[in-house]
Formats: structure tokens, C-alpha cells, sequence
């Protein structure tokens, strides 16, 4: 039997394995329009919103219009357009799959070249939310202070001519323009990315370019713009070819781009909406006041675990080494506890409705489930350097021990040399890999020429603890690799 291909016109031929939408995607309209629908925002942000329109019919207004925004990204257009947005789900946790078509994404924009078919449907009255997964690099940021970096070159691009704008800061500016010149309303900016106060980092850059173009804007926005801050929350490893293939000779369906992601989701939101929400929390979401104890919990524990797994588990193992593969290791699951419990978890305020051992000792069950195969290189990729940056300014602030983070830390300094112990090249992804190369070569053991990038650690890279802790594991690291010097952690700091 050949394989079904994926669009409207098909859903009621798939296989019975395979749950579909509970309504009609041609009925639903867009009232949010999200920009970078790369994996984890189908996995996680377009699933809530399809399981909300199936369980009430008086949500059809929320569906998506997404825009994919990074040139190199034409090739999920090609794939979602054909489909009509359709693609398929496929959740796993170490027991069970699940496979379902996902129906909310009701129109897809491949907005890298020309910008005014994205403004056009931000125009729309529906739209009332816009909302964001561009990663932390997509925010245009000066990566020590947090702030617009007005010297980015999509920045200074985007100031030359604001109405043709590219990057994220500089379309919702002017989608806000274009609002106020019309006497529309201001809809509310949602960013869904893993970064510290993500509403806030949005609201800033926002305000920021504003200012750098026309101040009164930048006034209007701050007086009738909401920027909530979220907490997300889904391992959403990077789609393969195999999966893609596996997916058609097991399920018999076509997806030129489905996603493969863990049974596990959490999204946390502050309630603050300026023209209306839909009920998310009638499929599990949270709505909250403040959602930083929820942040710091989850940036902390989650993302500081998951760097510093990555980072060891890549110099131990090869780029095609899993997270899960690296914690068969009881060694690394016993540094993992100990880096939770004795570092990063000190640094957590309380957080409501939430027993931190067993959300801790869910982690551990999360990072080895076979089901999700997710790479260390994915993982190094993709974590900001802040979810270790910032916990270590926290416990030197307060005269406590760093030797797990700066461990961590080495391994992330190690690995951005661009080989690993046998050899072998290393892709660093990264705006600075060609100055994070030069500088961790130019060190080697000496971790100062890479602690001195004021752009990523400011001032903190001048700390000694912070430099004698990171050198201390940095130069194990080059005498005696990853698994030693790990081991002899282990011995050392009782784990």
C-alpha cells in the first residue's frame, strides 16, 4: 500500500493509527500569527492550540498563520505550504507513541525575502495575538547586556528601511506602526522562547528599535502593548531524514516535515492580554501573575542540566551521541543530580505548586527516554550559554561554591575549539563561532581569552573563582579528556 499524502483533502483516507483534527481546518481563522515554526513551536504552542479548537468549536478563531523568516528555512515552506500546514506529531515517551495530524496552522508564510504578505496578515482585525519562537539569537541582542545591539547588521538593514522590515524586533515594530496609523489596536506581543524573562527581553528590544526610529511609536507601543513572559516547555529533538521515512513505511502517511517530541509538555503564562486570549487553560496550560519562579525553575534545572549533559556527553562521545546515550552513563546521571541539587537548585526562589525533588528526579527520566534520540549537538546548538552564566554569577554573588557549573563550563569552552579528543571537527554553530574558535584555541588550558568576550559574559569573566574553577577543569580536560576528568569529579566532589 502506498503511502497517503498529507493535505485537507486527504485527512479522511489516513489510517486509523493516526488521530486527526477534531473539527475543520478550512473553517478555522487565524487569530494569532506566529513567527519561526521550526519544530518545538509544532510541538508544542500549534498542539495546545489544535487540542483546544477540537475540544471547543468557540475557538476557531485562534487558529495560526505562521511565518517562517530564515532564508535557509525554505525548504519547511516547500514542505507545510503543500500541505496546506498539515504535519504530523508524533509524541513518545519511553513506553508509548502517539501519532496525530496537527490542524491549527491554517497559513503559511515564507516571509524571508519581502515582508509585506506577513504585515498584511498582522493587519488583519482577527489577529489579536503575535507571538515568536526565533530563538535567542532572532531577538538581535548584545549577548552581555540583553539588550538590542543597534550595530547588528539586520538592526542597521531594518533602520535603513523600517516599512520592509526582517528581523523579528523590526516586523512587530512595524506591524505596530501600521496598527497605530490606522486607528487599530495593539495586539499582544508573545514570545515562546527559552530565554530568561522572554517578555520582557521582547518588550525591550521592541521599545528599543522603536526609539532608534521614531520615539512617538515607541511611546504608543509602551502605552497599549502587552509583552507577557511564558515558560515553555517540550524536547523537541531535530527531524531526520530516517524519521521522515520510518513515519511513511510504519503509519503509511507522507509528511514532507513531521515532529517528534516527548510525551512531556508545560506551558506557564502571565495573564496579561490586551485584546483577549483563548482558554488554554482548558488543555493544560497555566496562567499566572509572575511566571520567573516557573522560568527560573525550568531555565535552571532544565536547560543548565541539559548544556552541561551536552557539553561532556559531546566530548565523551561523537556528534551522533543522544542525551539519552550519554546518560546511560550512571556517572553523568549522578553529576547531573548533584549539579541540581548542590548549584543551580540553591538559586531557585520557591515555586508554587511545584515538589522540586520529584521535578527534578523527572528530569533525570526525561533526558533518558530512548523514544526521543536527541542529540548532544542539537542541545549545544541550540542552549543559550546563559543558562549556565547566569546561575554562576548568582552563587559567586552570594560567596558559594561554582566546581559543577564550572565543569560545565570547560566542557562548553572545549567544545567551541572545533574538535573533539580524537581529532575530529566540530560544527560551532554560533553568531561569534569564528571569534569563540580563535579565542578557545588562543587559551587552550587558559580559559581567560574565552571568558574575556565581554559580549558574553561582561564583567563576570574577570572573576578569579570563576577563572580558577573554569582552568581548573579546563586544563583536566586537555590532559586527560572528558571521561577522566569527569571521573575524577566524581571522586573529588563526592557525586
Amino acid at each position: 500500500m502506498s503511502a497517503i499524502d498529507l493535505k485537507r483533502t486527504t485527512l479522511s483516507s489516513l489510517p486509523d493509527t493516526i488521530l486527526r483534527p477534531g473539527y475543520d481546518p478550512a473553517a478555522v481563522t487565524p487569530g494569532i500569527v506566529h513567527l519561526g515554526l521550526g519544530g518545538f513551536h509544532r510541538a508544542h504552542m500549534a498542539r495546545y492550540i489544535d487540542e483546544l479548537i477540537g475540544k471547543r468549536a468557540d475557538q476557531s478563531e485562534w487558529g495560526i498563520a505562521g511565518a517562517i523568516l530564515m532564508p535557509g528555512d525554505r525548504r519547511m515552506a516547500d514542505s507545510l505550504i503543500p500541505q496546506d500546514g498539515l504535519y504530523t506529531l508524533v509524541e513518545r515517551t519511553a513506553e508509548t507513541e502517539t501519532v496525530r495530524v496537527i490542524g491549527s496552522i491554517v497559513r503559511v508564510l515564507f516571509t524571508a525575502e519581502d515582508s509585506d504578505a506577513l504585515l498584511a496578515q498582522i493587519d488583519q482585525p482577527g489577529v489579536r495575538i503575535v507571538s515568536l519562537t526565533v530563538t535567542e539569537h532572532g531577538y538581535c541582542l548584545n549577548r552581555s547586556t540583553k539588550v538590542l545591539d543597534p550595530e547588528h547588521p539586520q538592526i542597521v538593514r531594518d533602520l535603513a528601511d523600517p516599512t520592509h522590515p526582517h528581523s523579528a524586533p523590526a516586523i512587530i515594530v512595524e506591524a505596530y506602526r501600521r496598527r497605530r496609523d490606522a486607528g487599530a489596536p495593539a495586539f499582544t506581543a508573545l514570545s515562546c522562547d527559552n530565554i530568561q524573562h522572554n517578555g520582557n527581553v521582547l518588550r525591550e528590544a521592541v521599545l528599543s528599535f522603536a526609539r532608534l526610529r521614531e520615539p512617538a511609536l515607541a511611546d504608543w507601543i509602551n502605552a497599549n502593548a502587552s509583552f507577557p513572559n511564558t515558560m515553555v516547555d517540550r524536547i523537541t529533538p531535530v527531524t531526520k531524514q530516517a524519521d521522515i521515512d520510518d513515519l511513511r513505511e510504519r503509519y503509511g502517511i507522507a509528511d514532507r516535515w513531521p515532529v517528534f517530541c516527548e510525551g512531556f509538555t508545560q506551558w506557564v503564562v502571565e495573564d496579561r492580554f490586551v485584546q483577549g486570549r483563548p482558554a488554554l487553560e482548558d488543555v493544560g496550560a497555566q496562567f499566572v501573575e509572575d511566571v520567573t519562579p516557573y522560568e527560573f525553575m525550568k531555565l535552571r534545572l532544565l536547560n543548565g542540566s541539559h548544556l552541561a549533559v551536552a557539553g561532556l556527553g559531546r566530548l565523551i562521545g561523537t556528534a551522533d551521541t543522544t542525551i539519552d546515550e550519554a546518560l546511560a552513563s550512571p556517572i553523568m546521571q549522578h553529576y547531573m543530580a548533584a549539579l541540581m541539587d548542590r548549584e543551580t537548585g540553591p538559586t531557585l526562589r520557591p515555586v508554587p505548586g511545584i515538589e522540586l525533588d520529584d521535578y527534578k528526579q523527572e528530569l533525570v527520566e526525561r533526558f533518558a527516554n530512548p523514544g526521543i534520540r536527541d542529540t548532544v549537538e542539537r542541545v549545544n546548538t541550540d542552549a543559550p550559554l546563559n543558562v549556565l552564566v547566569d546561575p554562576i554569577r548568582d552563587r559567586l554573588a552570594a560567596g558559594e561554591s561554582i566546581d559543577l557549573l564550572a565543569l560545565a563550563l570547560a566542557a562548553w569552552i572545549r567544545r567551541i575549539r572545533g574538535d573533539d579528543e580524537q581529532g575530529q571537527p566540530i560544527e560551532i554553530r554560533h553568531p561569534l563561532a569564528e571569534v569563540l574558535k580563535a579565542k578557545a584555541a588562543e587559551g587552550g588550558a587558559d580559559p581567560r581569552p574565552v571568558l574575556g568576550i565581554r559580549q558574553l559574559f561582561g564583567e563576570l569573566g574577570d572573576d578569579p573563582v570563576l577563572i580558577d574553577r573554569t582552568g581548573h577543569w579546563l586544563a583536566s580536560l586537555y590532559e586527560v579528556g572528558a571521561k577522566r576528568t569527569l571521573e575524577h569529579a566524581a571522586a573529588t566532589l563526592s557525586f
